[in-house]
């Protein structure tokens, strides 16, 4: 998420391992929308392999699976129970980290002290 010049991303770590951060959410939401991991990666521009890898990653994450796939390929996925309370916490996570930005002086000071670009460097 990015407040004019700050940019922030909230990564939920399970070891070190990035249990869920905004990629991963993306992801859950492409596969809830879409119904498949492949149609998921398509409409996010990654490919499937790399969406695989993500998925497992995350189902090895979490106590529950949060994205389950269906038997003999070409069966869809679909985000579980688990994945949309999960998927559900980390978006109210990040409006909260939104909040907390917009409420800090220290980030208004920080904003009006900052350039819009930086200065060219000196000529050689």
């Amino acid at each position: 998420m990015r407040h004019g010049p700050l940019k922030l991303k909230a990564q939920i770590l399970c070891g070190e391992a990035i249990a869920l951060g905004p990629g991963k959410a993306d992801l859950l939401e492409a596969i809830a929308e879409h119904g498949s991991i492949s149609a998921a990666g398509r409409a996010l521009g990654i490919s499937y392999r790399r969406c695989w890898l993500l998925v497992d990653e995350m189902n090895r994450c979490w106590r529950e699976r949060l994205v389950v796939t269906g038997r003999g390929g070409g069966g869809g996925a679909a985000v579980t129970d688990a994945g949309r309370r999960v998927l559900a916490a980390y978006r109210a996570l990040e409006a909260a980290i939104d909040a907390a930005v917009a409420a800090t002086a220290a980030f208004a000071t920080l904003d009006a002290a900052l350039r819009d670009e930086p200065v060219p460097p000196p000529a050689p």
